[in-house]
């Protein structure tokens, strides 16, 4: 891509983004990925999950996360996903050991198995999520969407942000039609005038911006600018995973914290070395990663509260098939405080 206009952005593009692969079904996550990845996990070894955006991406660069492990005897292997609903199918599947993902994938990825554990989280981002409209649109408010086609990837960090926005706006679930579409299609939808509105993250929305205009409606500040969802990231593994290789995790969670106190000084260089693998010009990321925040660490009382906001909410919606509790998949390390999850309680 280049930095005027075009008629459609360059997005990623990996064989998965079939749209199919990625809509979650009303039961919780299916097992589809465990016929496309490594169907075991060898001895000493951990199977990372990761898209192609995000601190798991510079650690996969830089390969700093394999000389931690080496003495630990464990290797690496990476798999990319296009979003977080099919990278916590995989995870549930028993394809992947670790991956991250934002607020919405683990609600549902906790219903489906009561074997996911949150093992740590980053602070949120809340302006790397939004309601884009073309620069156009007739549609000012949140309140215009009554009525309108909104795009956007179903059971993902942005399906969190419309439900709040739409709420915070009066306009009822049911009055908005929705399109749902990975962020390739979405993208092709918006451009050629299919939906009046799209809900995409970073570094996909900053793209989006940079080559058509496109407006933000609303972002997770909400429209008072008091915040209606957080947009946190959350690195997630399986109790099968955490119970027998705690040193691992904890191995994995420092290099990421290593690799995050270099990225926050060196925006230029980390937009550098991502524009490659993302498919967008380092000057677009830039601004993206502008609107990222940094700081993994293990989920304390109020992102738990928060979590379990985006549960609430999906349930309460029909969405999700049962009611979860958050708590109960946080993960406690090995003399570790008495525990987040005792504080949620």
């Amino acid at each position: 891509m280049t930095d005027r206009p075009s008629r459609t952005l360059p997005l990623p593009h990996p064989a998965g983004l079939a749209p199919s692969r990625r809509l979650l079904l009303s039961a919780g996550l299916g097992l589809a990925a465990a016929a496309v990845l490594r169907p075991a996990r060898a001895a000493g070894s951990i199977r990372i999950g990761y898209q192609k955006y995000g601190s798991l991406v510079l650690l996969k660069g830089r390969g700093t996360l394999e000389k931690a492990l080496q003495p630990l005897g464990t290797t690496v292997s990476w798999s990319e996903f296009p979003s977080g609903p099919p990278l916590l199918e995989a995870l549930n599947a028993g394809a992947i050991d670790f991956g991250s993902a934002g607020e919405a994938p683990p609600i549902f990825a906790q219903a489906a198995s009561p074997e996911l554990r949150y093992v740590a989280a980053e602070p949120p981002a809340p302006r790397g999520e939004a309601i884009l409209v073309p620069k156009d649109s007739p549609v000012k408010t949140v309140a215009d969407l009554r009525g309108k086609t909104i795009a956007l990837n179903k059971g993902s960090n942005v399906h969190f942000l419309l439900v709040r926005a739409l709420e915070q706006a009066g306009v009822p679930y049911d009055a908005v039609k929705l399109a749902f579409l990975a962020p390739a299609d979405a993208n092709a939808a918006f451009v050629r005038g299919s939906v009046d509105a799209w809900v995409i993250w970073d570094p996909f929305q900053a793209a989006a911006e940079r080559a058509t205009g496109a407006q933000v409606l609303v972002d997770g500040r909400g429209a008072d600018g008091k915040g209606i969802a957080p947009n946190r990231q959350f690195y997630l593994s399986r109790r099968g995973f955490t119970d027998s290789n705690a040193e691992i995790v904890s191995a994995v969670l420092k290099a990421l914290g290593e690799i995050e106190a270099w990225a926050e000084g060196h925006a230029e260089s980390v937009a550098a070395e991502l524009a490659p693998s993302v498919g967008i010009p380092a000057p677009v990321l830039s601004v993206a990663l502008g609107r990222l925040s940094y700081g993994v660490a293990p989920l304390d009382a109020a992102t738990i509260a928060d979590q379990q906001k985006v549960a609430d909410a999906f349930h309460g919606l029909g969405l999700l098939p049962k009611p979860i509790r958050v708590a109960d998949a946080v993960w406690t390390p090995p003399g570790g405080k008495a525990g987040t999850q005792a504080e949620a309680r």
